[in-house]
């Protein structure tokens, strides 16, 4: 078949990926000069299906609202606001019920775990070195932390996940580098999952594409999709070039809404602005070994390579363009919390804010837009590393007309466009 993938970030690459090993002959649109520029550029890293989860949970609402008002959040609303802010905030508030949170965390634990093993499987064949290390530890500083992480632990300890519970001695001992006057109640070591560079793995990937024929068209806008006279969909540039295709695969992210408004197709999908930092590593001794996650600051720490990269903050509203000064702020100082000293932050930092696309009930839209031809892979959040790969090969299954390795029915698109 004859298929367009919009977007070259980690999720039009890995499907682009998938689409040419099946022999498809694939033209990928990317309005950057380069693959993962935008929301995968410098993401946290971590891949971890022990830890993906959606942000519609029972306990989150009232401890965001809280947040809001805490001199040292990294959670913020940025003005102006506008209605579909507003229309996504009730209905993400109507998907926070314990039955509803447990069952999508369920779904995208299964896609993540299903997207490590694809990963595992590629960077083996292809012998690909993209500053991996193995293990994720989550920080729980209070007892309140303690108490609000026990859901989530006992699900994943019910779908038969390697995790533990340590106490802080018990979690100083796995990273030796944690400040030892940093209070600290507990810890989740969950040693499945683990680190690696998004942006190189894209690169790395983008490479093995363009020898399965794969084309990138870097610097071409897309202006609209719409379904060909005959049979198929059309791509039509800003510059005004049109080309048909048999099959189109939306992996814009956020951009994907004005794609996809005009053909009717309206997902309750905002952007979630978030930002990392990320220096030369000091002193090794001092450094994580591989990734820490304060779960009350919902910020972490990873070491990628002779770098390490913090990243969190949630941002509503706003512009996507300007950096916001008391995140950033955030940011250095969990990483002076936990790892001092460990990073050169004299010189040489790197500052950066993404966009994370987050649907209102926290899962991935991926299949059948319920137009011939067009098919969505959209909405991953902040997991889109965790679940690129997963994703990936399930879109190319279902074009292909075979069932996917996992359940993908509760990821469709029907009944989830407005």
């Amino acid at each position: 078949m004859k298929i367009a993938v919009i977007g070259a970030g980690i999720i039009g690459v890995t499907t682009a990926y998938e689409l040419g090993l099946d022999g498809h002959a694939v033209t990928v649109f990317e309005r950057r000069g380069a693959v993962a520029e935008e929301a995968s550029f410098a993401t946290a890293g971590i891949v971890a299906p022990g830890v993906v989860a959606p942000w519609a949970a029972p306990n989150v609402p009232a401890r965001t609202l809280a947040r809001l008002f805490e001199r040292r959040s990294t959670i913020a609303l940025r003005w102006p606001l506008g209605v579909a802010e507003w229309t996504w905030a009730w209905h993400w508030w109507k998907h926070c019920r314990l039955d509803a949170y447990l069952a999508r965390r369920t779904q995208m634990h299964q896609l993540a775990s299903y997207s490590r093993a694809r990963l595992d499987a590629i960077a083996s064949r292809l012998g690909f070195d993209f500053d991996r290390s193995e293990g994720c530890l989550t920080l729980l500083r209070t007892e309140r932390d303690l108490k609000a992480a026990q859901p989530g632990l006992q699900l994943l300890r019910d779908l038969g996940v390697r995790v533990q519970q340590l106490d802080a001695t018990q979690a100083r001992r796995l990273e030796p580098a944690l400040h030892a006057e940093t209070q600290l109640t507990a810890a989740i070591a969950s040693p499945g999952d683990g680190v690696g560079n998004c942006r190189h793995f894209a690169l790395l990937l983008k490479t093995e594409a363009q020898r399965l024929g794969v084309e990138f068209r870097f610097g071409a806008f897309v202006h609209k999709l719409a379904p060909a006279l005959g049979s198929g969909v059309e791509v039509a540039l800003a510059g005004g070039e049109r080309e048909r295709f048999e099959a189109i695969v939306v992996c814009a992210g956020f951009p994907s809404i004005q794609l996809m408004t005009p053909l009717g197709l309206r997902p309750r999908l905002i952007a979630i602005h978030g930002h990392s930092i990320s220096a030369a590593v000091r002193e090794p001794l001092d450094a994580p070994r591989s990734a820490v996650i304060d779960q009350g600051q919902r910020v972490s720490i990873a070491r990628q390579g002779q770098r390490i990269r913090v990243a969190g903050g949630a941002e509503v509203g706003g512009s996507g363009l300007v950096r916001s000064p008391a995140t950033l702020r955030a940011l250095y100082r969990v990483l002076q919390d936990w790892f001092p000293g460990a990073a050169r932050l004299a010189a040489g930092v790197q500052e950066w804010k993404g966009v994370y696309p987050m649907l209102a009930d926290g899962i991935p839209m991926v299949g059948a837009s319920g137009i011939p031809g067009l098919w969505l892979n959209i909405g991953h959040g902040d997991s889109g590393w965790t679940m690129a790969c997963g994703s990936a090969r399930a879109t190319a299954d279902l074009i292909l007309g075979h069932v996917p390795d996992i359940d993908i029915l509760p990821l469709a698109p029907d009944g989830r466009l407005r």
